[in-house]
């Protein structure tokens, strides 16, 4: 498929079309080392584009996936005690998005990965206020406690914003957060005198992880990673 010129480098975030069209006036732009003075040029997937003498990589769509983490897997590249990773549990072809946050080895549910780095730098960001929600079954409730997480606490120094939390039944806890610290609902929900047997995170932001079985994973679609943008 070919493009105008001027579509392409404003496609690849090198400038706006006006920008690119004044570019190529300047004589700064070259297509397979042939320098263009008219914006009506057209090129394809098989053409060296240069701004300045510097190669122009297309843009790459942005892509965002759901994936079921199992029980006792690290979401990390490597371990360096050895335990199985997420990339261990993905196709080959996965292995190089990077996950958005973490779920800690003994948490399940849905995580994100992407190959936009900086769509999974600012979905982490605690100014983000993206919602996370889980279902927590604890061995006890203590509504007292429960009350002080509600609220908002600190722990060893940390301060931790308010939860949502709706007791289900006697075990099962659902658990809304915004901030995403490390491990923060099993370190709150400890502190409240609920402590945690298993975790199990059944969203992120706008994104379900409905009947996704364990260890699969799903693309989302352009309108889904759209909504998702729109909250940050």
């Amino acid at each position: 498929m070919t493009v105008r010129i001027a579509k392409f480098l404003s496609d690849s975030g090198i400038a706006s079309r006006r920008g690119a069209e004044d570019m190529i006036s300047h004589g700064r732009v070259a297509i397979n080392g042939r320098v263009i003075d008219s914006p009506v040029e057209f090129v394809d997937d098989t053409d060296v584009v240069t701004v300045d003498g510097v190669t122009v990589r297309p843009r790459v769509a942005t892509k965002l996936y759901s994936f079921h983490k199992p029980i006792n897997v690290m979401t990390t590249v490597r371990d360096p005690m050895g335990r199985r990773t997420i990339y261990d549990c993905l196709p080959a072809e996965y292995k190089n998005l990077r996950y958005v946050g973490r779920l800690d080895f003994k948490t399940t549910g849905l995580l994100l990965l992407t190959n936009d780095g900086e769509l999974a730098r600012r979905l982490t960001l605690p100014s983000s206020h993206i919602a996370r929600e889980y279902i927590a079954t604890v061995n006890k409730i203590d509504n007292a406690g429960l009350s002080r997480a509600r609220a908002g606490i600190t722990v060893d120094g940390i301060s931790y914003r308010p939860m949502e939390i709706e007791i289900m039944d006697a075990n099962n806890l659902r658990v809304r957060v915004t901030e995403g610290k490390k491990n923060e609902v099993r370190i709150v929900l400890r502190s409240c005198g609920c402590p945690v047997r298993k975790l199990h995170r059944v969203s992120f932001g706008t994104i379900k992880l409905g009947n996704l079985s364990v260890g699969k994973i799903r693309e989302e679609s352009q309108k889904t990673i759209d909504a998702l943008i729109k909250t940050l």
